[in-house]
Formats: C-alpha cells, sequence, structure tokens
C-alpha cells in the first residue's frame, strides 16, 4: 500500500482553494444508467469546473469485452490518460454531476491502476455550484500530453473465478444495488439478467450511504452503518453492485472509515445474473 489521503474525500472550499495549483487535475466522471437518455459528454461541454476533463467510464474500459465497461488493460489506461494530461505527479480530484455516484468508480480505476493521490469531490458539481463556484462552459481545451505509469492493483479487484470461490463462504460480499434488486423483486436495468442477490451477499444500499444531498456521511455514521451488518470485519471486503459502478461507492465509504482493501467484483450482477450456473437467492436470505 502507498501513502493515500487521510479522507479519499475533499469538499468545494478544499477544490476552490486548490483550483489553481500546477498539480491539480480535474476529472469529471459523470455516467448515467442505461436507459437514462442524459449525455454525460454533452453536460460537460455545457458546464463543468474550470479545467475539468472528462474521463468516459465506457470507453475508458475494456471495449471487447461483452460487459460494461469493464477495467482496461494497464497499457491503454495509461494512453489515455496520457493524451487527457494526467501525469505521474499529479493529484487527482474527481466529480460527477449526481454528487456521489460514478465519480466513485474512476476514483476506484485510478486506485487500481497504482495512482493513491485520488480524492472524490464530495457532493460533486451540485455542492461545487451550490458553494458559489463557477463553472465554464464550451469545448474544452485538449490538455498537453503527459507521462502516466499505470502500476495495476491485482488485490483491489475480483473477477468471476474469484467469485465463485468467495460465496457460500466467510467473505464479506456487500452489494451496493437498492434493496428490491437485491432481493429480486425488482428487475435489473439490463435485460436478460435474473433477480436476486449471491448467497452470502449482505445488502448495503449505496444511497444509504449518502445524505439527502447526496454528499456521503460522516466516517462516524458509515462506521456503525457497516458495524451494524452481519459481515466479519476480519475479512477483506468484497463490493458488487450491478456494474461496477456503485459498487466503488462502497468501497470510498469503507476508505472513509479507513477501510482501504476493498476490493470491487468488476463484473458485479452484469455477469453473474446471466450466468446459468451461477448460484442466486432471492428475498431476505441475503440479510
Amino acid at each position: 500500500m502507498t501513502d493515500h489521503p487521510a479522507d479519499p474525500l475533499v469538499d468545494a472550499a478544499w477544490l476552490a482553494a486548490h483550483l489553481g495549483a500546477p498539480d491539480i487535475r480535474i476529472i469529471d466522471a459523470t455516467w448515467f444508467m442505461p436507459g437514462d437518455p442524459r449525455d454525460a459528454r454533452l453536460l460537460h461541454v455545457e458546464g463543468r469546473i474550470p479545467g475539468a476533463i472528462f474521463f468516459d467510464i465506457d470507453e475508458i474500459a475494456d471495449t471487447s469485452s461483452p460487459l460494461p465497461h469493464m477495467l482496461p488493460s494497464p497499457e491503454k489506461f495509461a494512453s489515455r490518460m496520457r493524451k487527457l494530461g494526467v501525469g505521474d505527479g499529479a493529484r487527482i480530484v474527481v466529480y460527477d454531476a449526481h454528487g456521489v455516484f460514478s465519480a466513485a468508480r474512476a476514483w476506484w480505476m485510478f486506485r487500481v491502476m497504482g495512482k493513491d493521490d485520488v480524492v472524490v469531490l464530495d457532493g460533486g458539481l451540485p455542492a461545487w455550484v451550490a458553494a458559489g463556484g463557477e463553472t465554464e462552459d464550451g469545448p474544452p481545451t485538449k490538455p498537453s500530453e503527459r507521462h502516466f505509469t499505470a502500476q495495476f492493483r491485482r488485490d483491489l479487484v475480483r473477477d468471476l473465478p474469484d467469485m465463485r470461490a468467495a460465496v457460500g463462504g466467510a467473505a464479506a460480499i456487500l452489494d451496493a444495488r437498492p434493496r428490491g434488486r437485491f432481493e429480486g423483486r425488482d428487475p435489473e436495468p439490463r435485460a436478460g439478467l435474473k433477480s436476486g442477490c449471491m448467497p452470502g451477499a449482505v445488502n448495503v444500499p449505496f444511497g444509504d450511504l449518502l445524505t439527502e444531498d447526496k454528499r456521503m456521511k460522516p466516517r462516524d455514521a458509515l462506521a456503525a452503518l457497516f458495524a451494524a451488518t452481519p459481515v466479519d470485519p476480519r475479512q477483506p471486503p468484497i463490493v458488487t453492485c450491478g456494474s461496477g459502478i456503485t459498487a466503488a461507492v462502497i468501497a470510498l465509504a469503507l476508505a472513509r472509515t479507513g477501510r482501504w482493501d476493498a476490493a470491487v467484483y468488476d463484473g458485479s450482477w452484469a455477469e453473474w445474473g446471466a450466468l446459468d450456473d451461477a448460484p442466486i437467492v432471492t428475498g431476505a436470505q441475503g440479510e
């Protein structure tokens, strides 16, 4: 483990004070759920934090995979970061237009690629605007390329074989999906997926980690929430969701409490729920 910030989130006041620092790189990682007609890149052009660059979660991915926005290779990630002007010495601040949502995915991706000097803007663009922060619009200026070195951290990722070995055992599996989807009462937003959850998984809906204005809850409140779950705190957490987006919100919340070892199941339910032989339970069994 390399050095990381004491808190993985910063507020709008902190960002305003550091906005002009030459080593700060601001990343807009806005992403929308399937079926949402909004265009994240267009919204970036229409209004963004000054100097922000757009991080396309669906493109900075393994686009050869049939699964949505799977992690890219370290080589592809490094290439994309160089083109975005994100260098080895940068301090990275990630935000999204929701509050705390898809920014957590980009935060986790940077950490997987060996970059620990990365934080999330608490409350995202809405919090920035509410605090009186200025925005800019129009086509962004192409940044100067910088060298980025990716060092892949396998310990922060879980794949399908890992999950097959983990289910039904002592692993601490936390599922960020809304309760209706977790219990199999509500359909998945992606067609063709079964409903339910993995055996032994515990539901921690990502919305429960946030305040009404979509900021991350304070450390003590998060610690109490996780302590109330029936998972073994001695086990490294594995977090999952629909496609690896909101699982990272749980990882971010755990990091705020001091647990930096959460691993994201990258394929999440988009992979597990499509399998014919994967064990699935419904109802409150996963509680």
